[in-house]
């Protein structure tokens, strides 16, 4: 084949098929989209990867059948690799039979099945989230480290808050990376490619929602690299549990109400505290958020229900998952909340998402049996799969994450709001 890449011998000699004809068809596939993106070589990768495609849709039949292929020529992931959450979870997301039946028999068919494949090629057991990079998970890459991950909030937060390297990459090109122990050098992985294009300015006078400061800064640098001034007034210099929660949740909306997969925090992220300014290329734009702009942003989230003024029948917070500090957070403002109120429950099915690891931790917590008492549900679903489909789509559910609003029909609401929602405020 022909191609623009700089390949090494033995990389030639794999695309030759030396190491056979489906090892071959993975290499000259990541070529072809490193031509096709600007790609110059490919770097070693050591690390554990993190597979997108963790749902078992009966459309994704050629997926399957790549992933047959695959296990039958005998190739893994050599060091592994973590998955996003699974779409279902009956026992603590409650949905009536004929839901079930549409979920189990027709949309998500083939996720038993799915899963089995995914293990067989390297999947760590148990590991389903978005939130890999947590302590409790442990999928932790280092500073600089280069990855070959794909889930975007995942993404945005290793190459920001920790200072790995990582492109956007697609659902299939993950897996092929973390079986060739390869990236593609091009984009957020190069020194140039992670420059800051805008200066961000916060002249808020409380800290902004985390939500809707990132889906404002999505929304305006869209995929280029912001480098925002004036956070660590109210978060300090010192990346602990809230702060991290926090950048986890505003990158999560900047990427997915933009593309950004890379952002810095003047003060607080390794590669700011490290250069400063310096990050900032010289022909930079800035953009100034203040709190009337926030204001402006969050009026014009669009609402998808049908019956614009329908009772929400459904809470999802936790989108991507909730950090185990976040979940301590939750229970308590929900019991101060309803005692507020004068209320024992929460008067709408309301679910908490965690990673399987966070969740059991939790468990052992005085505050889960607090949070279970008020009639909230932890699971570790993915709430955007259960979501985005003409399911669940009708029903009117109402979300903290702007990432889930903007993948589904969810409404958005502040937290304040959602904890006066969901222990009884009429809406």
């Amino acid at each position: 084949m022909n191609y623009k890449m700089k390949l090494t011998p033995e990389e030639v000699a794999v695309l030759n098929g030396s190491e056979g004809e489906v090892k071959a068809k993975i290499l000259k596939t990541l070529v072809m989209f490193g031509d096709a993106v600007g790609a110059t070589h490919f770097i070693p990768i050591d690390n554990t990867g993190h597979i997108v495609t963790s749902f078992g849709l009966k459309l994704l039949v050629p997926v399957y059948r790549i992933m047959d292929q695959l296990i039958d020529a005998g190739l893994n992931a050599p060091n592994g690799f973590t998955a996003d959450p699974r779409p279902l979870d009956f026992k603590n997301v409650k949905c009536n039979p004929l839901e079930k039946l549409i979920f189990k028999k027709f949309m998500y068919s083939a996720q038993d099945n799915y899963e089995q494949q995914l293990l067989k090629l390297g999947m760590n057991e148990g590991s389903f989230s978005c939130t890999c990079y947590l302590d409790e998970v442990g999928n932790i890459p280092e500073k600089d480290e280069v990855l070959g991950w794909a889930e975007s909030s995942a993404v945005v937060y290793a190459n920001s808050v920790i200072g790995a390297r990582c492109n956007r990459n697609s659902g299939m090109i993950d897996i092929f990376q973390s079986i060739m122990g390869k990236a593609l050098s091009y984009g957020l992985v190069t020194d140039e490619g992670r420059k800051a294009t805008w200066r961000v300015e916060i002249k808020t006078t409380t800290l902004p929602e985390a939500q809707i400061l990132g889906s404002a800064i999505g929304m305006r640098v869209v995929e280029e690299v912001p480098y925002i001034m004036g956070l660590d007034k109210y978060l300090g210099k010192e990346l602990n549990d809230n702060t991290k929660a926090y950048l986890k949740d505003m990158g999560a909306a900047s990427a997915s109400n933009g593309a950004v997969g890379l952002y810095h925090v003047d003060g607080l992220t390794p590669e700011a505290v490290q250069y400063g300014e310096k990050l900032l290329s010289s022909d930079y734009k800035t953009y100034i958020i203040d709190g009337a702009e926030l204001e402006r942003v969050y009026a014009g989230y669009p609402i998808a229900w049908k019956n614009a003024d329908a009772k929400p029948k459904l809470c999802f917070i936790g989108c991507p998952h909730l950090t185990y500090s976040q979940l301590e957070n939750w229970s308590n403002a929900i019991d101060m909340t309803l005692k507020k109120n004068n209320r024992k429950k929460v008067v709408l099915q309301t679910v908490l998402t965690a990673a399987p690891q966070v969740v059991q931790k939790f468990k052992e917590s005085p505050s889960y049996a607090q949070l279970t008492a008020a009639g909230v549900k932890l699971s570790s679903i993915c709430p955007l799969m259960y979501t985005n489909n003409p399911v669940a789509g009708k029903k009117p559910i109402i979300t903290n994450s702007n990432k889930l609003r903007t993948y589904s029909m969810a409404r958005y609401y502040k937290d304040d709001e959602i904890l006066d929602i969901i222990c009884g405020r009429e809406v």
